[in-house]
């Protein structure tokens, strides 16, 4: 499998937990050391904490959303051997709202496979 389509399984894992309401299973795809920046600018710090706040998350104010797999539309660009940007418009739907942002992530390759060293996500506004 081709780093690009091991990614966009990574990508489709978590949209995959999200559904679930699995905040162990998000955070697994994050490095230990992850740096994880949301819409509205908090910076997280760690998988540990991508996965305490993604718990609080899908047990509270966002308990049912949901988020699409990607697309068609992810970029992936090579920066190194093993070091990627990634880039695609994604989004979550809550209480049927749906919620659109540009997300981008460095994907980096571990002993584990593809993991994703830092996250940001930038809500899209009319």
């Amino acid at each position: 499998m081709s780093a690009d389509a091991e990614i966009v399984t990574l990508l489709t894992r978590l949209a995959d937990a999200w559904n679930a309401g699995d905040a162990t299973a998000y955070a697994a795809v994050f490095t230990e050391d992850a740096d994880y920046v949301t819409f509205n600018g908090a910076h997280l710090r760690g998988r540990e904490a991508v996965e305490s706040s993604h718990r609080w998350l899908f047990e509270g104010p966002l308990k049912g959303s949901t988020m699409a797999a990607p697309g068609g539309d992810v970029r992936v660009r090579p920066l190194a051997d093993g070091a990627a940007l990634v880039v695609f418009r994604g989004g979550t739907a809550v209480d049927g709202r749906q919620r659109d942002s540009i997300v981008s992530f460095t994907a980096v390759r571990t002993p584990e496979g593809w993991r994703f060293a830092s996250f940001q996500n930038t809500r899209v506004t009319a």
